[in-house]
């Protein structure tokens, strides 16, 4: 009995793992069952469904799975800045949003690094899905790191940092991804993406952004209707 669970179990994660590195791949509409039963080396065509009902329960689990890893590893991470008195700098935070993003695999079953080109995919494709299967849950590390950076930011307007946001999370999302993509390719070295010193010059980006004088345009954005927030475990979106 205990030895039939655990088979369960495995083929179970054997499914994750597979739809997962196909899916960052080439998307999920670009991805079939049968594709994803060959890939994890399951014999069963039926497996998917009788493991996750459907394709669309399937990719919630593996969004939820990651945004909760990252969304624990943030928090962790702001946890101890804070006890120490901090942060002390919009670097400290930044830091938060990447390095709690990287080497996931570690902790999903294994494979391949390859669950933030998923993500950025859905959220460029199928937002409405990604939403739904990150909703409130897995997303207040994200929050807190913009809630530190609204006070550590530049004067500027509310909307202004909000626009700055959005240029952040779209900044973020996708430099990840082509890191990853990057990396899954064993067919020659990338020593940029590869190297940590990368990481490094990228975090220095991304505080230039936030930290980038405001020039403000004739008042447009002061009198400009409130914006509404959308987060993400990688971005925000704003309506």
């Amino acid at each position: 009995m205990r030895q039939a669970q655990t088979t369960q179990i495995k083929a179970r994660e054997q499914i994750m793992l597979a739809a997962r590195h196909l899916f960052a791949k080439h998307g999920i509409d670009g991805v079939t069952l049968r594709q994803i039963v060959e890939a994890s080396g399951q014999k069963n065509h039926g497996s998917v469904s009788y493991y996750f009902g459907t394709k669309e329960a399937l990719v919630r689990e593996l969004v939820a799975e990651g945004a909760m890893l990252i969304d624990t590893r943030r928090n962790a991470r702001l946890d101890k800045i804070e006890e120490a008195g901090g942060p002390r700098d919009i670097a400290e935070v930044v830091e938060v949003l990447v390095y709690p993003s990287i080497r996931l695999a570690e902790e999903l079953e294994g494979g391949d690094d390859n669950y933030i080109a998923f993500a950025f995919m859905m959220m460029m494709n199928h937002r409405e899905l990604f939403m739904a299967a990150v909703g409130e849950r897995w997303n207040s590390g994200y929050t807190r790191c913009l809630d530190h950076l609204r006070h550590m930011m530049p004067d500027m307007p509310p909307e202004a940092k909000n626009q700055r946001f959005v240029f952040m999370g779209g900044y973020l999302g996708s430099i990840l991804s082509l890191r990853e993509i990057a990396l899954m390719d064993r067919s020659r070295p990338h020593k940029t993406w590869s190297a940590d010193s990368t990481l490094d010059h990228f975090v220095q980006t991304i505080c230039a952004m936030l930290e980038a004088p405001y020039e403000a345009d004739h008042g447009d954005l002061r009198t400009r209707k409130k914006m509404n927030g959308v987060v993400g475990s990688i971005g925000v979106v704003l309506d």
